[in-house]
C-alpha cells in the first residue's frame, strides 16, 4: 500500500500499518509462546502434560485481551472512517456515473458535462502495435480538478455495478443503477493520477481506467472556462449542421470512427458481434430495415439489454454518422443516408 497523495490516503496507510504491527506483534508473542511449548515440554524430556479444565481465570484473560486489543485498534480506525465519510462543506461537487465501459463527469455547480474514454489504441490491445507504458490507463477525456479544494463525488450506474478507484486518494467507491453513494478527496500535490473501475463490471471490465488530473485552482479555473466555451460553441455548430447535408463520403468516414471508439466493443469491428452475447448488426433487420427504429435504438437504447441510448454521449453528427455507417458497411449496403436534422427530429419526437 502507497501513502498517496491526500490527507485521507496517508491516514488510511499509517492505520493500516499500525494495524499490521500489531498483527505482527501478537503473531511473534502465540508463535513465540507454542513454539517454546513445543521445545520444552516435549515428551523425549519427559514431561508429563498438565491436568486441567475449565479455568476460570484463563477464559477472563484470553477474552479481555483480545477485547481490548481491538478496541485499541477500533479507535483510530473509526476516526479515519468518520472523516472519510465527512462529505460536507465541500468546493467541488462532481457527479460520476459508470457506464459499459466508461465514465461519465458531470461538475454539478458549473453545469459542464462529457463523457471519458479508454484512448489506448485498438491496435495496441490487439498485439499489432508495442504497448505503451500507460496501457489501458490512458483516456481520451480526463477528469480534471482543482488542487488544495475539497471535491465531492456523487457515484452512480446507468447499468451494472462499477466501483470508481484511484488508489493515490484512498477513494473507491461503488457506482450502484438506482443509488447515489458519496465520497471525496482534497489533492495536495498537481499531477496526474490513474485508477481504473474495481469491480467486474462485463466483458470490458479491464478497458475502464480512470484518469485525473490536478491542477493548480487557476489552471483549473481556466480550464473549466475554455470547457465552457467549447460545449457552448459545440452547440452552435449543432444548430447550423441541421440547415446542412453531408455526404455519403463524409458520414461513412466519420462514422468508422464512432463506431470504432463506442460500438465495435459489444458488435465487433466487423458487425458480426458476439454469439449469444451481442447481436450482430451485418445483414441484420435492425441496420437494413426501418430507418427509424435503427435510429431510435441508437439514441434511445433498449431497456432489459446492454444496449446503451446514445443521445448525450454522441453529437448529432455523430450519431447521423455511425447510423449511416451501420447501414452500408459489411455489405449492408442500403444507400441510405442518415443527416443530423434526421436524428434531431426523432430526438424530439419522443420529448
Amino acid at each position: 500500500m502507497t501513502k498517496g497523495v491526500t490527507a485521507v490516503s496517508q491516514d488510511v496507510y499509517q492505520l493500516h500499518m499500525t494495524i499490521f504491527y500489531i498483527c505482527c506483534v501478537i503473531g511473534l508473542i502465540v508463535f513465540g509462546v507454542m513454539f517454546w511449548s513445543i521445545i520444552h515440554h516435549r515428551k523425549s524430556k519427559g514431561v508429563k502434560p498438565a491436568q486441567f479444565h475449565e479455568s476460570t481465570k484463563v477464559e477472563i484473560f484470553w477474552t479481555a485481551v483480545p477485547l481490548l486489543i481491538l478496541i485499541g485498534m477500533a479507535i483510530p480506525a473509526t476516526q479515519v472512517l468518520m472523516n472519510m465519510d465527512d462529505t460536507s462543506e465541500a468546493d467541488v461537487t462532481v457527479l460520476v456515473t459508470g457506464s459499459q465501459w466508461k465514465w461519465h463527469y458531470k461538475y454539478i455547480d458549473d453545469d459542464v458535462e462529457y463523457y471519458s474514454l479508454l484512448a489506448t489504441p485498438r491496435a495496441e490491445i490487439e498485439n499489432k502495435l508495442a504497448k505503451t507504458d500507460n496501457y489501458l490507463l490512458e483516456v481520451d477525456r480526463p477528469l480534471v480538478l482543482p488542487i488544495g479544494k475539497k471535491v465531492r463525488f456523487l457515484m452512480t450506474s446507468d447499468d451494472v455495478i462499477h466501483s470508481w478507484w484511484v488508489p493515490e486518494f484512498a477513494v473507491k467507491k461503488d457506482a450502484n443503477p438506482g443509488f447515489i453513494n458519496e465520497a471525496w478527496t482534497r489533492i495536495d500535490e498537481p499531477g496526474t493520477y490513474r485508477g481504473q473501475c474495481a469491480e467486474l463490471c462485463g466483458k470490458d471490465h479491464g478497458f475502464m481506467p480512470i484518469v485525473v488530473i490536478a491542477k493548480p485552482d487557476t489552471e483549473y479555473r481556466a480550464w473549466l472556462t475554455n470547457l465552457k466555451a467549447e460545449q457552448a460553441q459545440a452547440k452552435a455548430e449543432e444548430q447550423k449542421l441541421l440547415a446542412m447535408s453531408m455526404s455519403m463520403e463524409e458520414l461513412m468516414a466519420e462514422g468508422e470512427k464512432v463506431y470504432l471508439a463506442a460500438c465495435a466493443a459489444c458488435h465487433q469491428p466487423n458487425g458480426e458481434g458476439l454469439k449469444g452475447v451481442f447481436p450482430g448488426l451485418k445483414g441484420s433487420p435492425l441496420t437494413i430495415g426501418d430507418i427509424n427504429g435503427h435510429i431510435d435504438i441508437v439514441i434511445h437504447g433498449k431497456k432489459g439489454t446492454a444496449m446503451q441510448a446514445f443521445d448525450k454521449q454522441l453529437s448529432l453528427r455523430e450519431l447521423a454518422a455511425v447510423i449511416t455507417y451501420e447501414r452500408n458497411a459489411w455489405g449492408n449496403d442500403t444507400g441510405q443516408m442518415v443527416q443530423p436534422k434526421d436524428v434531431d427530429a426523432r430526438i424530439k419526437s419522443a420529448i
